[in-house]
Parts: C-alpha cells; structure tokens; sequence
C-alpha cells in the first residue's frame, strides 16, 4: 500500500489543499497523512478528499492537525 507524507505547515490556502490534490491525483489508493497548522487549510483537505471519495481522520496532535487520508 502507498503511503505519503505532506506537511502543510506554515502555507497559507490554497497551497495546502493544492499540494494534497497533487497527492491524491497521482494515486488510485493508499494512505495520505497531511500536517496541517491552521483550521482553514484542515477544513479544506477535509472537503477535497471527501469529494474525491476518500476517508478522512483527523487527530489533533501538538498544536497542528494531522489528517489521514485513506482509499
């Protein structure tokens, strides 16, 4: 299974949600974990990987969010 990794962090929207989309349309299936350190870009990877048809869960994790992006 393919895994990968985006860090997010310090990007102000749209960049997180691009870099994430670049992720996903580049795999059929896998895991995606994306770093997050605002709400905005969270809420954002949250509602392009449930369009897409991917399963998302998110942790909060020092003061960041960490997002898991599964299909």
């Amino acid at each position: 299974m393919d895994k990968r990794h985006v860090d997010t962090r310090g990007l102000l929207c749209p960049e997180p949600m691009l870099m994430v989309k670049r992720e996903i349309e580049a795999m059929d299936s896998g895991v995606i974990e994306a770093l997050a350190d605002n709400s905005a870009a969270r809420e954002n990877i949250k509602r392009l990987a449930l369009s897409k048809g991917w399963k998302v869960e998110i942790r909060s994790q020092e003061g960041d969010y960490l997002l898991t992006l599964s299909k």
